[in-house]
């Protein structure tokens, strides 16, 4: 007898953003990036920021290598979220690398 909650596969573990968080850190920290105050940073500019907002991740990616940027905003909700988000980071570095002429 089959059980209504089994689907043939596994429920994926909830969602703790305050985990997630500290995995974004680890991968920012990976990519070479200091973190400062809740923002991550690239020589001293900012790149991104996150923060925990109740049952989810606000994140923020910056569109340019200022000092002071535009950010774009992104919520991440799941681990899927989470891992879209890193990709985006690190081609958004890799960008920041090739307007700056430099060797990743």
């Amino acid at each position: 007898m089959t059980d209504d909650n089994d689907a043939g596969g596994f429920a994926p573990p909830p969602f703790d953003p305050a985990a997630a968080l500290a995995t974004l850190r680890r991968s920012a920290r990976d990519l070479k990036l200091a973190e400062r105050e809740g923002r991550f940073e690239l020589r001293g500019l900012p790149v991104a920021q996150a923060s925990v907002d109740g049952a989810e991740l606000s994140v923020q990616l910056a569109r340019r290598l200022l000092r002071t940027p535009e950010w774009e905003r992104h919520t991440v909700k799941n681990h899927a979220d989470l891992r879209r988000f890193t990709e985006l980071l690190k081609q958004r570095l890799a960008r920041f690398a090739d307007a700056r002429g430099e060797d990743r």
